[in-house]
């Protein structure tokens, strides 16, 4: 489905950077769009965090503003390399997200952004059981990704970017019920929130 441009962006950090600032203009910028999935969570110095799928770190360099006990997760080392040269703090391991090398019960909050819509529907259900597994009791879990828009106005340009840089599988998550997943997983008071049309989704969850 995606075409060469998808592989240049992951090669190359600064049109990955242009594309993903292009996209983030629908909800006011880049930096408003990392925060997007951290609204009204109380996150301070003790919090435990797991930035999931972390990539080079675009949301890592916020949350260690507010906690010192991040760990970024990623399964590339060529971004894990970025990320410790751009944010040093963290505690940084390369490993998948469907296998954690993680105990249970260890974070307070577990963040993914714009991630899922590149898995495939069961290595998606594995993950969300990880992100169970590896939160503690009262714990939350909050993400941001795709969604199929609401406002028709929003669906070409959502359709063109899926095409130029994306896969099948994120075409899946615009039919996916993802609060529905996360109800099945065990997750509850999962709340959704639409941005851009209803083309960007952020769901936060609780483990109980």
């Amino acid at each position: 489905m995606a075409t060469i441009l998808r592989t240049w962006s992951y090669k190359y950090q600064w049109l990955y950077n242009a594309i993903s600032g292009l996209a983030a203009l629908a909800v006011g910028g880049q930096r408003r769009f990392r925060q997007l999935p951290l609204q009204g969570l109380e996150i301070n110095a003790d919090t435990e965090v797991l930035d999931l799928c972390c990539g080079a770190a675009p949301v890592t360099q916020f949350l260690v503003q507010s906690s010192r006990r991040v760990t970024g997760l990623d399964a590339s080392p060529v971004a894990l390399q970025r990320a410790s040269e751009s944010v040093p703090e963290p505690k940084y391991v390369e490993g998948l997200a469907e296998e954690m090398p993680f105990a249970d019960n260890q974070f307070d909050l577990v963040h993914t952004s714009v991630a899922l819509h590149e898995m495939e529907p069961q290595q998606r259900w594995q993950i969300l059981q990880e992100v169970y597994r590896v939160l503690k009791p009262g714990g939350r879990f909050t993400l941001v990704d795709f969604h199929k828009p609401k406002n028709f106005l929003f669906l070409p340009g959502l359709a063109v970017f899926l095409w130029l840089f994306e896969t099948e599988t994120a075409w899946q998550l615009l039919e996916t019920d993802l609060v529905q997943q996360l109800e099945q997983v065990g997750f509850k008071e999962c709340q959704q929130n639409l941005h851009a049309g209803g083309s960007l989704q952020v769901i936060q969850a609780g483990k109980k």
